[in-house]
Formats: C-alpha cells, structure tokens, sequence
C-alpha cells in the first residue's frame, strides 16, 4: 500500500505546483496566443510581457518595484527581528510583557488602520517610507516565537556565564544569538512572507509612484487590465520569485523549527 501513499502526494503535490507552472507558462507565451484563445497551440518564447511590464513603469530605475519591495521588506524583517530578539530576552529576563503581545496577537490588523492612519497624518510621515516602516518596528508573533526558542536554552549555561562575569550584551551576542539561529531565520522568512504580499496597507498609507511596492503595482494593473493575463503572469511570476528563491534556502531550517516546537 506505500505506491498508493506515493500517489497521493504526487497528486497532491502536483495540484498545487499546477497554477505556478500556468503562471509562469502564461508570462512566456506570446500576446497574440492569449488573445486568440489557442495557448496550447502557438507555442514559443516571448519577453513580449516583460516589456509591457516596462513601459507601465515595473522595471523602472534598477529593477524598479522588485527591487524596491526587496530592500523595503527586507529593511523590516531585519528591525522586526533585532526589536523581537530584545523584546523576547527582556521577557525571559522576568518583564511582563508577555501578555501585552498575546493580546496583539489576537487583535486583527485591519481593526488598526483607522487609528493608525491618523497616528500617521499627526506625525506627518503619511505618504512618506516611515509611514511603511515604522509601524512594523516590532512583531508580537517574532516576540513570542523568539521568547519559545530562548525557552529551550538552558538556564544553567546562562548561570555560568553570568558567573564568569557576562553581561546582556555577551549573553545577548556570545550565547543566545548563535543559539537561536534557526528560530531566528525560521522569523526572518515568515516575516520576509507576511510583509512582502501586504497590499491593503500599503495602498492607503503610501499612494507615491515611487512608492508603490509589487504587490499594489499588480493590484492596479489588474483593475485596469483584468483579462490581460499575459502581462498579469509576468508581473506575478517576479514577485514571486523572491519568496520561493528564500523558502528553498532556508525550508530545512523553518521545518526543524517548528518541529522542535511541537515536540517541546
């Protein structure tokens, strides 16, 4: 019964890699086979898309609203991370503020877009790149998953350095730092994920041209062009490289984390 066991996963496997190969066959395939309905029939290789992508201004500078989205979600996840990593040292170190983070956990987002907009108008960073950072200075779920992992470090590996003389920064930077690096990678790329497809935000703090992250770029392409699905595909298919390309480096690591999790 194993070959029948075999089968499902592929079949399984094979129903969700079906809409990411179509993806990335319909950014390849010419124009005209779109529009003339036989996909399968005009087969071949065409940029065709990309440029489309161009002259709507996707590629515009070096690589345009990709490489802006990179680095904007990538400057988060780093401040997301370092503010979790102290946050959740501070929680082991006896402050209470554990329940402030659960608490934050459970309230959904869009319930503080309102506040949070004229926060942002108050302080006037809106329309700005704080208005798209700073309100994600801090994580509560990298707080809590950061404070599961320094859990498992045991107390009396602490205990001795603090008799040796450590301080914070040496048991910060010397113990628990290279300790929880699969906890904390495990952050970086579900941090990286979350931040990356946001568009809801994005779109009412920040409506600049050269503000404008993939994510929103393809929103607005597709309310002015919904059946234009070459272009669609292409602009899809690169914003969603970046993600697979760090989930395929990093996916033994996020796995072993949340096993060792479930096991604890």
């Amino acid at each position: 019964m194993r070959w029948l066991g075999h089968l499902l996963v592929a079949t399984v496997a094979l129903l969700v890699a079906l809409p990411f190969v179509w993806m990335a066959y319909a950014a390849f395939i010419p124009p005209e086979a779109v529009f003339s309905g036989d996909i399968f029939g005009q087969l071949g290789f065409s940029l065709a898309n990309f440029e489309v992508l161009g002259r709507g201004g996707f590629w515009e500078g070096f690589w345009g609203r990709l490489l802006f989205s990179v680095l904007l979600t990538g400057g988060v996840t780093l401040l997301q991370l370092t503010t979790g990593f102290l946050a959740a040292y501070a929680i082991k170190e006896g402050t209470k503020i554990l329940p402030f983070f659960l608490v934050l956990l459970a309230i959904p987002v869009e319930l503080l877009l309102v506040p949070l907009y004229g926060l942002l108008v108050g302080l006037k960073i809106l329309d700005t790149l704080w208005a798209l950072v700073l309100p994600f200075a801090a994580s509560p779920f990298i707080v809590y998953l950061l404070f599961q992992g320094m859990r498992t470090v045991p107390e009396e590996l602490l205990e001795a350095a603090r008799l040796d003389g450590a301080g914070h920064r040496v048991l910060l930077t010397r113990i628990l730092l290279p300790l929880l690096r699969p906890q904390l990678i495990a952050a970086g790329v579900l941090a990286f994920a979350a931040h990356w497809n946001l568009v809801l935000y994005p779109r009412i703090v920040a409506g600049s041209k050269e503000l404008k992250t993939v994510q929103t770029w393809i929103t607005d392409l597709q309310r002015q062009n919904p059946a234009d699905w070459g272009p669609l595909s292409a602009a899809a298919l690169a914003a969603t490289l970046p993600l697979v390309i760090i989930y395929l480096l990093y996916e033994r690591r996020i796995v072993e984390t949340f096993e060792e999790g479930l096991k604890g």
